[in-house]
């Protein structure tokens, strides 16, 4: 089941983005569930699953990783010496339905949800995730990820853009996400899901 690189192709003047992979052999667009999306072949290639839909996505940059490790050194750190819960980062698969699978850059589960965690996956709505942004997975990131996490219950969404250099908090309520603020320089996140967690923004951007 090889997938096509015309699902998105690069230009000199086009950024790689997140969209259907439309060529994968497969139950068709809209019917795959986490059994079709376990028997992908290994194609070097990014896949996750919302609505049944199959997306390929784009190999992150440098500055998505970046801002990926620091926010997960920082977050691991805080919760491991509490003893919160766990962090994870990704590719770890998370099946939020039978037909959503995804790999948020960033996991945070709680120690009351921690039957979740499986050997292959988590299953389930963690409590928080976290997406790092590109220009080419901005509106997959804010459309798609966003609609299905607050159909899951997932009480807690981190989208950072590292461009900009600032983190959006969203926190669930009535099953849609309310937006806290965009955060930037020296201030911090107050976050509901990871209490007392004094670590200026500006440090995810440092490295």
């Amino acid at each position: 089941m090889l997938a096509a690189r015309k699902d998105y192709m690069t230009f000199p003047d086009h950024l790689p983005i997140v969209a259907p992979a439309d060529s994968v052999l497969g139950p068709g667009q809209g019917n795959w569930t986490y059994k079709e999306y376990a028997n992908l072949s290994d194609d070097g290639n990014h896949y996750e699953v919302v609505d049944g839909v199959l997306f390929m996505t784009p190999s992150p940059g440098s500055e998505h990783q970046s801002a990926v490790g620091e926010i997960f050194a920082y977050l691991r750190e805080h919760i491991k010496l509490r003893g919160l819960g766990k962090v994870f980062f990704a590719p770890l698969d998370v099946e939020l339905a039978q037909n959503v699978i995804v790999q948020p850059d960033i996991i945070v589960i709680l120690n009351d949800n921690r039957k979740k965690i499986t050997h292959s996956r988590i299953i389930g709505s963690p409590d928080l995730l976290i997406e790092v942004v590109s220009p080419g997975s901005v509106g997959y990131d804010r459309r798609e990820k966003q609609n299905s996490y607050a159909r899951a219950g997932v009480a807690e969404y981190w989208i950072v853009d590292p461009l900009a250099q600032n983190v959006e908090l969203l926190i669930l309520e009535a099953e849609t996400y309310r937006s806290e603020g965009v955060f930037q320089g020296k201030s911090t996140l107050p976050s509901r899901v990871v209490h007392e967690f004094a670590v200026p923004v500006e440090s995810f951007f440092l490295a």
